[in-house]
């Protein structure tokens, strides 16, 4: 049986839960893209359309500093993901998000998804509960770049994550973890 959306935005019931109507409705206002590795979503200095949800694959976003790319977060199967604030407020977006693995992905146009909040109380609250998921997710990660230093953050990625060791460069996640990747090499030499 091919996938669709809904199957997808019921896996994502922890969020907020959905209606069998408001899933097909939500279900009903996106595309399926095929996207390869390397491909863009959105890059910086353009104006982000879109809201994904990842079926398969990954994708990463980052930004460019004094020409190093700085890995701000990964995203993997079941996974929403967009440029908020250039989606919201129709500015350009400040960094980039590229597939980093080959695979599928739904998209919404934020035309469709602003009229579908206008339909739906239910894909409005699902829309709000997924904002304060994404803003305690980024928080949280703040605070665990900010609390722990380079060991004990690769350390959680062992325990926590450890899918970014499988599926994530060892350049991309140093930089997520922000070391270098010499300093990550160490600290991987001194674990067991």
């Amino acid at each position: 049986m091919k996938a669709s959306p809904e199957h997808f935005l019921q896996s994502l019931s922890h969020i907020a839960p959905l209606s069998d109507e408001a899933r097909e409705l939500f279900a009903t206002h996106t595309t399926s893209q095929i996207v390869k590795k390397g491909d863009y979503l959105v890059r910086e200095g353009q104006r982000c359309q879109h809201i994904w949800l990842i079926e398969t694959g990954a994708c990463r976003a980052f930004q460019h500093h004094n020409e190093k790319e700085i890995n701000t977060g990964f995203y993997f199967e079941n996974t929403f993901l967009t440029n908020l604030n250039s989606l919201r407020n129709n500015v350009t977006a400040d960094y980039n998000i590229q597939a980093i693995e080959a695979g599928t992905i739904w998209k919404w146009h934020k035309d469709n998804l602003f009229s579908l909040y206008q339909q739906s109380s239910e894909i409005t609250a699902f829309g709000r509960q997924w904002l304060e998921h994404l803003f305690i997710e980024q928080e949280k990660h703040n605070q665990w770049l900010k609390r722990h230093n380079p060991e004990e953050r690769y350390q959680s990625i062992l325990t926590t994550q450890p899918e970014l060791l499988q599926r994530v460069s060892l350049t991309q996640l140093s930089s997520y973890l922000g070391i270098s990747r010499e300093t990550l090499s160490r600290i991987r030499r001194r674990l067991p």
